[in-house]
């Protein structure tokens, strides 16, 4: 069952734990992939050092200033997209990254697209391995998962993880103020679930969302 607005409508830090074992449904000309989520970051907007609308609206980020529900797409380094979540109520640009996720249907189509995979796991292991899988890019930014069938990105309800298997800690690769914020969310002993990399400083850019 498809999931409702009101699911996104509520506060980054409810919304991304509770986004653990939910299936998110790509679909495109090439089929459909399903994806169950095992890791997600969670970014405050613009009360969140870490998060790219923490200066304000711009062209890039202005998708995460809308409804929730929708979906925010970035390039990051000039080489890889990363699917956001916004959440919370509209102009909080609030949003949650999708880092990690198990592919549960779709998995040859997944394959094709990545592979270097050495094993079925690590076919979305990472932001930038998950949006590859599932052929993301700046087309799907601003895409609403609420829609309703034909939608190229839809969640549905799946099977939230048991809260004893919930553990969050820093998130990957951010530094400064929001460095030791525990808002990364992983499901516990999940073979899909990224390597967490501290914080390394870069001339440009950002590594968050």
């Amino acid at each position: 069952m498809p999931i409702a607005r009101h699911f996104f409508d509520r506060p980054v830090l409810e919304v991304a734990p509770d986004l653990l074992g939910r299936t998110l449904v790509r679909t495109s000309p090439d089929g459909p992939i399903e994806l169950r989520i095992t890791e997600v970051e969670a970014y405050a907007g613009q009360a969140d050092p870490g998060s790219h609308a923490y200066r304000g609206r711009t062209e890039r980020n202005a998708s995460m200033f809308g409804p929730p529900g929708h979906a925010y797409v970035y390039f990051i380094y000039g080489m890889w997209f990363s699917l956001n979540l916004v959440c919370g109520p509209e102009g909080t640009a609030s949003g949650v990254l999708l880092r990690a996720g198990e592919v549960v249907k779709g998995t040859a189509l997944a394959r094709a697209r990545r592979p270097k995979a050495r094993k079925d796991r690590e076919l979305a292991q990472g932001p930038a391995r998950l949006a590859t899988a599932l052929d993301v890019d700046r087309g799907l930014n601003g895409t609403d998962l609420c829609a309703g069938p034909g939608t190229p990105l839809s969640l549905l309800t799946g099977h939230p993880i048991h809260p004893d298997q919930l553990r969050s800690g820093p998130r990957t690769g951010v530094g400064g103020e929001g460095a030791t914020h525990p808002w990364r969310f992983w499901a516990d002993g999940d073979p899909t679930v990224s390597p967490y990399r501290a914080h390394v400083p870069r001339h440009r850019g950002k590594r968050d969302a």
